[in-house]
């Protein structure tokens, strides 16, 4: 199927009742606070899927869904993952380590959001998006991103204008383009490559 911008997936707390794996785009796992604002918790992209906890016996979603980034996802039944789970002990094993990662994910997220600046966690989440996505353009609104970051829209047009004049992007009429991937991640706090290291432990080759 096709997975189109901001299509919400499931409402935290919904029933789970089908996994999406995305071949292309982003998912976001997002946290709605009380006061209309909406921080993102976790993304999935073609390295994973949403969903995938019902397959070992979960029932909610614990987490609002939503499209961050379009593209296309297979889409199975909760009941035929759960079969095949109970069936393969392998993979049974690879959906406990991706939902372990997605709990690192938040976590690490939690801690960036307090412990580092706007321009470095803006950087993280463009390095995350680009491995996510194996593209150097994508389109977002800075409204977007200031929700996903959990600041305000005028931080991350500071920020955002900053890494344009220092020629790590380009940011037009709400299309991102990343121009220097190591000034970039020369930009990015130590999060982008310790959640590296946890996806390369738990998921590369597994």
């Amino acid at each position: 199927m096709d997975l189109i911008r901001e299509a919400v997936l499931a409402e935290a707390g919904d029933p789970v009742t089908q996994v999406y794996f995305p071949h292309s785009g982003i998912i976001s796992l997002v946290v709605n606070l009380a006061g209309g604002e909406m921080i993102e918790a976790a993304m999935i992209g073609r390295e994973g899927a949403f969903g995938a906890a019902a397959a070992l016996d979960g029932n909610v979603s614990l987490n609002k869904a939503i499209v961050q980034l379009p593209g296309t996802a297979s889409v199975f039944d909760v009941a035929y993952l759960r079969t095949l789970a109970d069936q393969n002990v392998s993979f049974r094993n690879m959906l406990m380590r991706h939902e372990q990662f997605l709990s690192i994910q938040a976590q690490q997220n939690a801690a960036c959001n307090i412990a580092h600046p706007v321009e470095a966690r803006l950087s993280r989440w463009l390095l995350r998006a680009r491995d996510l996505s194996d593209s150097d353009t994508f389109q977002l609104t800075q409204e977007f991103l200031a929700q996903m970051l959990g600041v305000r829209r005028n931080s991350v047009s500071r920020v955002a204008h900053a890494l344009q004049q220092a020629g790590v992007i380009v940011y037009h009429r709400g299309i991102v383009e990343i121009t220097d991937f190591d000034g970039l991640r020369a930009s990015s706090c130590e999060c982008y490559e310790t959640l590296k290291a946890h996806y390369d432990r738990l998921l590369q080759g597994g």
